[in-house]
C-alpha cells in the first residue's frame, strides 16, 4: 500500500514538475518570438528609411543634372538670341542701305529721263539749224549737191594721200625701234603656251622594308650579301637605324632606279644571298632597257617627231634620268620641240625641222660620259652618225654658240632652249619655294576689296583676278588692276614681270518651268 502511495504522489509530483516546466518553456518561446517579431519591425523600419534617404539623394542629383542642363540651355538659346539680333541688326542695315540706294537709282533715272528728253529737243534743233546752213552753202556757191560732194572728195583724197605716205613713213621708223620688243613678244608667246612640270635632281632613293630582321637578311654573314649587291649595281646601299627604311644610294640615276627596282625584288622573294642578287639586278637591267626605249618611244610621240633610229631613241629614254639644274633633260627636250615648232609657224618656217632638232638638241648628254668632249659635239656627231639632217646636226652643236650659226634653226632652237631654261618654275627654284610664291601672290590679290577669287597662272607670271560685279564697276575694275600690280612691285620678288588681269561680269539666271 505504502508502495502504491509512492507511486501515486511520485506520478503527481512529475507530472506537476513536468507542466511546470513546459509552461516555462512554452513562456520562453513566446518572450523570443516577441523579440524577434519586434527586432523584424525595426529592421524593416529602418531598410524603409535608408530606401527612401537614397531616393531622396537620387531624386536631387537627378535634379541638380537637370537644373545644369537646362542652364546650359538657357545659355545656348540667350547666345543664339544675341547673334539672331545681331544678324537682325545687320540686316535691318543692309535694308537701309539698299532703300537709300534704290533711291539714288530712281533719281538718277528721273535725271537721265531728263535729260535724253532735253537731248532729243536739242538734236532736233541741231538737224534744223544744219539743214537751213547747207541750204544756205548751196546758194552761195550756186553748185548743185551732187557738184559738191565730187569736189570734197577730191580734195578729201589729196589729202589723206599725202597724210598716209607720212604714217607709213612714221610706223617704219617705229617699227624698227619695236623689233626687238616684236621679237621678245613672239618668243614669249611660244613659250607661254609650254609650262611642263620639272623633277628636282636627286642622288638617293629608299625602299621600304617590313620589319627591321629584314636588314640583317640584306646585310648578310658578315656583309657578303651587301658587299655583292653594291658589286652587282654599282650603288651604295645605307643601312642605318631609321626604322622600316633602306637607303640606295648614286649619282646615275639609271643605276639607282635598277638598284632600287631589285631591292625591292628581292624583300618580296625573301631569297637574298649573292647568286640570287645578281640574277635579280641582271634581269631588272633588261626590263629596265625595255623601260628607257619605251619612254623614248613615248616622248617621239609627244614631240610628234617620227622616223628616229632605234639607238637615238634609247637614248632620249635614257634622258629621262638625268637632270640639268634640277630640270629633267627629257622633259626639257619636249618643251623645246614645241617651243621651236611654234617660233618657226611665226617666222613662216619649216615647223618639223624645227620640231625635230629642238627635240634632239641635248641628245649628247645621255652620252657624253661615253665619249669624249661636251654634250654639243657628241650629239652633232651621233646625229650625224645616224643620219640626220645638215639643220639638226647644226642646231646641236652650235645651241650654245660653240660655233658660229649657219642655219636659221639653230638660232631658234637656242632661242628656245634659253626660254626653257630660264622661265619661272623651270630651274634653280625648288619646288617649296615656288608653291609659296604663287601662293603669296594669290594672298596679295584677294587681300583687295571686292576680289572674289584670284588665281595665279603661267607659272606665276599672270595673276587672275574674279571681282564681285556689284561691288566693283568698270573704272574701279581698270584702278583696282593698277593698285594691285603697285602692291606686287612693292611686296613681293619675282622674276621678270607679272601680267595683272581683273575679270568682271553680270550673270543673271531663271529658270522657265
Amino acid at each position: 500500500m505504502p508502495d502504491v502511495l509512492y507511486a501515486a504522489v511520485g506520478l503527481v509530483v512529475g507530472g506537476g514538475l513536468g507542466f511546470f516546466f513546459e509552461r516555462l518553456k512554452r513562456g520562453s518561446a513566446y518572450q523570443d518570438r516577441d523579440q524577434i517579431i519586434e527586432q523584424a519591425k525595426r529592421d524593416a523600419e529602418n531598410l524603409r528609411k535608408d530606401e527612401e534617404l537614397k531616393n531622396r539623394e537620387e531624386l536631387l542629383k537627378r535634379r541638380e543634372e537637370l537644373e545644369e542642363s537646362l542652364n546650359e540651355t538657357k545659355d545656348k538659346l540667350h547666345q543664339r538670341e544675341r547673334e539672331l539680333d545681331k544678324r537682325q541688326g545687320g540686316l535691318d542695315d543692309r535694308d537701309e542701305e539698299f532703300q537709300k540706294r534704290e533711291k539714288m537709282v530712281e533719281s538718277q533715272q528721273a535725271k537721265l529721263s531728263a535729260r535724253a528728253k532735253s537731248m532729243d529737243v536739242k538734236e532736233k534743233e541741231l538737224d534744223r539749224v544744219l539743214e537751213r546752213e547747207q541750204d544756205q552753202l548751196y546758194k552761195i556757191s550756186e553748185m548743185k549737191p551732187e557738184q559738191a560732194k565730187e569736189l570734197l572728195l577730191q580734195r578729201l583724197d589729196r589729202t589723206l594721200k599725202d597724210e598716209t605716205g607720212g604714217l607709213i613713213l612714221k610706223y617704219e621708223a617705229e617699227l624698227k625701234d619695236r623689233q626687238e620688243e616684236l621679237a621678245r613678244e613672239i618668243l614669249g608667246m611660244a613659250i607661254q603656251r609650254i609650262s611642263s612640270a620639272q623633277t628636282s635632281e636627286m642622288t638617293v632613293s629608299t625602299v621600304d622594308i617590313p620589319n627591321d630582321e629584314m636588314k640583317g637578311r640584306i646585310i648578310g654573314r658578315e656583309g657578303r650579301n651587301i658587299r655583292a649587291f653594291e658589286k652587282f649595281a654599282g650603288v651604295d646601299v645605307i643601312v642605318d637605324d631609321t626604322p622600316g627604311v633602306v637607303v640606295v644610294s648614286a649619282f646615275d640615276k639609271v643605276r639607282r632606279e635598277v638598284a632600287r627596282l631589285s631591292l625591292i625584288k628581292l624583300i618580296q622573294d625573301g631569297r637574298i644571298h649573292p647568286t640570287r642578287i645578281e640574277e635579280v639586278v641582271a634581269e631588272t637591267n633588261k626590263e629596265m632597257d625595255a623601260h628607257i626605249k619605251k619612254m623614248g618611244q613615248e616622248a617621239c610621240l609627244e614631240a610628234n617627231v617620227a622616223g628616229l633610229h632605234e639607238k637615238l631613241v634609247y637614248l632620249m629614254g635614257r634622258m629621262h634620268f638625268r637632270t640639268s639644274y634640277s630640270q629633267n633633260v627629257l622633259r626639257h627636250s619636249i618643251e623645246v620641240s614645241h617651243v621651236t615648232m611654234l617660233l618657226a609657224e611665226q617666222m613662216g618656217l619649216d615647223p618639223a625641222i624645227a620640231r625635230r632638232a629642238g627635240f634632239l638638241h641635248d641628245i649628247g648628254k645621255a652620252a657624253d660620259h661615253e665619249m669624249e668632249g661636251g654634250h654639243p659635239a657628241v650629239g652633232a656627231e651621233l646625229l650625224k652618225r645616224y643620219g640626220e639632217g645638215v639643220e639638226v646636226v647644226h642646231a646641236a652643236a652650235g645651241h650654245h654658240d660653240d660655233i658660229r650659226p649657219e642655219f636659221i634653226y639653230t638660232v631658234l632652237v637656242a632661242a628656245a632652249d634659253a626660254a626653257s631654261a630660264s622661265r619661272p618654275g623651270a630651274r634653280r627654284e625648288n619646288l617649296d619655294r615656288y608653291v609659296k610664291r604663287l601662293e603669296e601672290l594669290e594672298a596679295l590679290a584677294c587681300g583687295f576689296p571686292g576680289v572674289d577669287q584670284a588665281f595665279a597662272v603661267q607659272a606665276g607670271r599672270e595673276i587672275r583676278i574674279i571681282v564681285n560685279s556689284r561691288e566693283v564697276n568698270d573704272r574701279g575694275a581698270a584702278k583696282l588692276t593698277k593698285e594691285i600690280a603697285k602692291a606686287i612691285e612693292e611686296n613681293l620678288t619675282y622674276p621678270g614681270e607679272v601680267k595683272v588681269v581683273v575679270l568682271r561680269e553680270t550673270k543673271a539666271v531663271e529658270y522657265a518651268r
